[in-house]
């Protein structure tokens, strides 16, 4: 029922052309409603990684398992980490519901009673239970850390490319050390963002520059890569009268991460992400949703175009090669308008779902079956905007990209 409630959220900030920019609004601050526990069933428990627990790249639903907000072993139905990331961290129902659907497909059973997935790495039939009970999978599905270039990509704010360092779920000190240091001090969330651009730039320049295998694909790479960058300011910042839209100070931020000590001397614990005690979340009423999500990527999109380009390397480094998006969709979408109108959502969301029954092909005895949540997903965040209708791909444009088919889940 939440995945089919956020499905339903329509509407985009700059569906009629305007330019994108942060509009400033009276955030209000409720301490009661915007509290988040962190004692009682919320307390902060560690996790047991050698006993199986799961944990992987995404430090806020890492978090949330720690804190009991979602199963402690880190294995959830879809539906449990919608309600939980809309009550910790003010993620919307649409946004919440979108990104769990994609999780659930690509990375879990979509056919379970229950459908959902592992936050971290593989989880076995038997490991799940009742959660993935044979219903049409047909192999083990993969988690979120094994979800290179269909979920977690490269480019990431505080994780290593795939092909550099060996993963894509654990964090990189040194990037994390870049991030600290661009996060300005007693400073309004959104400033805060908007400082970043720098260091994502920086980011994306040290993928051309070292990874011959760097793809940056639709949502992988367009989408969930600057979520990184967008997520920390947008949901992880505590907020206070002094600060309604939200501060995201240096402890907080390590808290987070799963990271202590001192700048320059920083130390990470994998899986030991914790809400910090005494945090408030976004306001009720201004929940982070797809558009306001649309636009912090646009944000960064309109001043390097490149972050808002699928391609990647050609196969040696300093490669990239933006796809021709004219010749990808057959004229339906034209590169150089993306960042015009509602064309960015329109584009992105038709390819995620035109390319999604060949990713699944051979995860699912039921293909349409499993990619109905998607479907409905997707069909609530494209309707009322009037897209160009994409029939078809030519996937021939992505053959340039050996990255594009070396994926070490083979999807």
């Amino acid at each position: 029922e939440l995945l089919k409630r956020g499905s339903e959220s329509k509407g985009c900030p700059f569906s009629h052309g305007n330019a994108p920019q942060h509009t400033k609004r009276q955030v209000g601050f409720d301490p009661v409603a915007q509290r988040v526990s962190t004692t009682g069933k919320y307390a902060w428990k560690a996790p047991d990684l050698a006993a199986g627990d799961k944990r992987g790249p995404c430090p806020g639903l890492n978090a949330l398992a720690n804190h009991g907000y979602l199963p402690h072993n880190g294995i959830a139905p879809a539906a449990t980490i919608v309600q939980a990331v809309n009550q910790a961290y003010g993620m919307s129902l649409d946004l919440g519901a979108f990104l769990a659907a994609y999780g659930t497909v690509f990375n879990g059973d979509a056919l379970s009673l229950t459908p959902g997935y592992s936050i971290g790495g593989p989880a076995s039939i038997g490991l799940l239970g009742g959660l993935l009970s044979g219903t049409g999978v047909t192999r083990t599905p993969s988690g979120l850390s094994g979800s290179h270039n269909n979920y977690e990509g490269d480019t990431s704010a505080t994780r290593g490319d795939q092909y550099v360092v060996g993963n894509d779920d654990l964090l990189q000190i040194p990037f994390f050390q870049q991030y600290y240091d661009a996060l300005l001090e007693n400073t309004p969330a959104p400033e805060q963002y908007s400082n970043l651009f720098r260091f994502r730039q920086s980011r994306f320049n040290y993928s051309i520059e070292t990874n011959p295998y760097f793809f940056f694909p639709q949502f992988a790479g367009v989408l969930v890569a600057p979520a990184g960058f967008a997520f920390p300011p947008a949901m992880m910042s505590n907020h206070s009268a002094q600060y309604p839209q939200g501060y995201l100070d240096k402890e907080t931020f390590k808290s987070f991460f799963a990271v202590t000590g001192d700048s320059g001397n920083f130390k990470y614990q994998p899986g030991y992400e914790r809400i910090p005690d005494n945090w408030y979340k976004r306001a009720i009423g201004t929940e982070y949703s797809i558009p306001a999500f649309l636009l912090d990527v646009l944000q960064f999109g309109l001043q390097d175009a490149r972050l808002l380009s699928v391609g990647g390397n050609t196969g040696t480094t300093n490669s990239f090669t933006g796809v021709d998006v004219t010749a990808l969709t057959k004229g339906v979408f034209n590169g150089a308008t993306l960042a015009e109108g509602n064309n960015l959502q329109c584009f992105i969301f038709q390819l995620i779902q035109a390319e999604a029954p060949g990713l699944v092909t051979g995860l699912y005895e039921d293909v349409t079956k499993a990619l109905q949540p998607l479907t409905d997903s997707i069909s609530g965040a494209l309707g009322g905007l009037g897209c160009p209708q994409l029939m078809e791909l030519d996937r021939s444009q992505y053959e340039k990209y050996p990255g594009y088919k070396k994926n070490p889940t083979g999807l």
